[in-house]
């Protein structure tokens, strides 16, 4: 299943209509079908905005667009993950976070997911001038393959006369006038006053401590990356913070993939680790810090000695040493999960918060509605939460409490920790001395931070756009329970033998990788574990034929997959190289006259 794929011979499937109950956003009021766009080249983005894959492929899209503005029209097709996605406001509170500049259709119904067949977040297809399928990519890393794509289809189309330039349908929403907006994260300073990520607008604001009287402002406020003085130096989505034993705050620079660090004395910027560019697979792990690249650096902690980087884009924590000047992966595989142990066999799925307090590092583990901790030996453990595809709101005891997406964890004094559980817009508390989960407070929008200013706790309302004080409170909300699952539609398969296909064809002008090696891999697992009689683990074909347990009805199998490919251009010595890597977690019901094969694209059509 690994080949290139010509014009000539290219697959092409008729597009599925564009269906959402949510409605259109970006178009000034206007609806679309697929007929409108005919003669444009579509490329539809399956997005969720918890998925922090799916943000870099917002990035990636970025360049494409504006290159191909008169021929190419970007649809992000939002299919909610977590029950609060599915809710109308908070996308248009996304599209606008993340600087969504095409239009969005809004699926809660995950009507148009079904009727691509669409199984991962994110995903992206290609529609022709025609109003044709011709590709299908999983994952993140495809834009210079679909770049390629694009201007083959311009050539093709504007020869038989089918290709119709001009303005696409996108019109930008009004700018809203407000001190912050969707602010990340916040930090005392030995002033006093408030240091605050204001992500949106590229920029820290330093407020006084009434949390409202802006002080200074660091950064011009447009996104880059340019060190220097307050007034001219550049963000990308900051988010994070932490002082450093020399007076300096380091910031977590998102977008940038880049560690920065703020003198809040001169206003001074300087970049501490990173290149600027996203950290992909076979990248170097440790090593001089401005010398490796990093991955959606979302929050740091000072502990141990060291910057503790939360970095959700590879589902790891890494570590920041000022004395070396090095930086390195101090606990995670990047496979996306919740697996306790030791830090080089751990699993995270997109930490998003630190808080380091004595011999414990605390983690929100946003994917896995988790609440996790490091302790002084390295090895991970889990206090709240059971793993990808189950949150809710839940208090009682650890084992049972649930989350919905947690953003950020603060220390408290007395040893339990406060948990901003973001997408419950609840502030929660989690006690391990009584092994107890209770909730502090209710009615926040989206909190993604908290910091402790004497007796109060200063939260971070990001979708409200402003810090909101808090007292302690001596007794605990009462709330109802509400449990939930990812709620996506089970692949029905057949009892006894399942055939496992990732379906990967190397983009036109590239070629597998094999000069090292194999050039790809694949990771399988399944909840629970039992659902698999035989074919778990890790192997280099793209293919596998799994044994399926006969007392196992349900579960959700676990796929990860990797393919290398190389430019190929023979008088090119030095070839450059793409990964495509994807995960999936496929909910599967095995009943009989189920499906044998279970075909899961990253790259391609699937012709079988």
């Amino acid at each position: 299943m690994n080949e290139s794929v010509s014009a000539s011979r290219r697959v092409r499937v008729r597009a599925p209509e564009l269906v959402g109950e949510g409605g259109w956003l970006n178009t000034g009021g206007a609806s679309y079908r697929l007929a409108d766009l005919r003669g444009r080249i579509v490329i539809l983005d399956f997005w969720t905005f918890c998925c922090i894959n799916c943000l870099h492929v917002l990035d990636e899209l970025r360049e494409l667009e504006e290159r191909h503005r008169d021929t190419v029209v970007v649809i992000g097709v939002h299919s909610p993950k977590f029950v609060h996605e599915a809710d109308h406001r908070a996308v248009v509170d996304a599209v606008e976070r993340y600087g969504v500049e095409h239009p969005v259709l809004d699926d809660p119904g995950l009507v148009t997911w079904k009727q691509y067949a669409v199984r991962a977040w994110p995903t992206l297809v290609v529609i022709d001038p025609e109003g044709y399928v011709v590709a299908q990519h999983a994952g993140e890393g495809h834009a210079k393959a679909i770049g390629t794509l694009v201007a083959e289809l311009e050539a093709e189309h504007g020869a038989k006369g089918t290709l119709r330039r001009g303005d696409g349908p996108y019109v930008p929403p009004e700018p809203v006038a407000t001190h912050l907006r969707f602010p990340g994260k916040a930090l005392v300073l030995d002033s006093g006053n408030l240091l605050v990520s204001d992500t949106t607008r590229h920029r820290l604001v330093e407020l006084a401590p009434d949390g409202e009287t802006v002080v200074r402002r660091y950064g011009d406020g447009r996104r880059g990356l340019a060190d220097g003085p307050a007034e001219s130096a550049r963000f990308s989505e900051p988010q994070g913070m932490c002082a450093l034993p020399d007076g300096r705050i380091a910031v977590a620079d998102t977008v940038n993939h880049a560690l920065r660090a703020l003198d809040p004395a001169t206003g001074e910027v300087s970049t501490l680790a990173g290149t600027g560019a996203q950290w992909m697979q076979g990248s170097p792990t440790s090593g001089p810090a401005r010398e490796v690249a990093l991955s959606s650096p979302w929050d740091v902690a000072w502990w141990r000695d060291r910057v503790w980087i939360a970095m959700a884009g590879v589902h790891q924590l890494w570590a920041y040493d000022p004395e070396a000047g090095t930086v390195e992966v101090a606990a995670g595989t990047t496979n996306e999960g919740l697996v306790d142990g030791p830090a080089g066999e751990a699993w995270f799925a997109q930490p998003s918060g630190l808080a380091a307090a004595g011999d414990r590092l605390w983690v929100a583990d946003s994917e896995t509605s988790a609440v996790r901790w490091v302790d002084p030996g390295g090895a991970v453990h889990t206090a709240v939460g059971t793993g990808l595809f189950d949150f809710g709101h839940r208090d009682g005891a650890a084992g049972q409490a649930l989350l919905q997406h947690p953003l950020g964890v603060t220390a408290l004094p007395d040893g339990s920790v406060a948990v901003c559980d973001t997408y419950n817009h609840a502030l929660r508390r989690y006690d391990p001395g009584t092994g107890e989960v209770t909730t502090l407070a209710t009615d926040l929008r989206e909190p993604s931070d908290a910091v402790l200013v004497g007796e109060d706790l200063v939260v971070v309302e990001s979708a409200r756009h402003r810090l909101t004080r808090l007292r302690l409170p001596e007794e605990a909300v009462q709330v109802d329970a509400v449990a939930h699952r990812t709620q996506r539609e089970a692949t029905v398969i057949a009892p006894g033998t399942l055939r496992l296909d990732v379906v990967f064809r190397a983009p036109t002008g590239q070629k597998l990788d094999d000069r090292y090696g194999p050039s790809t891999r694949l990771l399988v697992s399944s909840t629970p574990p039992e659902l698999l009689a035989d074919g778990a683990g890790g192997g280099t074909d793209l293919f596998r034929e799994l044994k399926l347990d006969p007392s196992v009805t349900e579960g959700v199998l676990h796929v990860s997959a990797m393919a290398a490919s190389c430019d190929d251009d023979p008088e090119n010595a030095y070839p450059a190289c793409h990964v495509h890597q994807q995960d999936w977690g496929v909910p599967v019901r095995v009943e009989e006259g189920g499906a044998a094969r279970l075909p899961l694209i990253l790259a391609g059509l699937d012709e079988a």
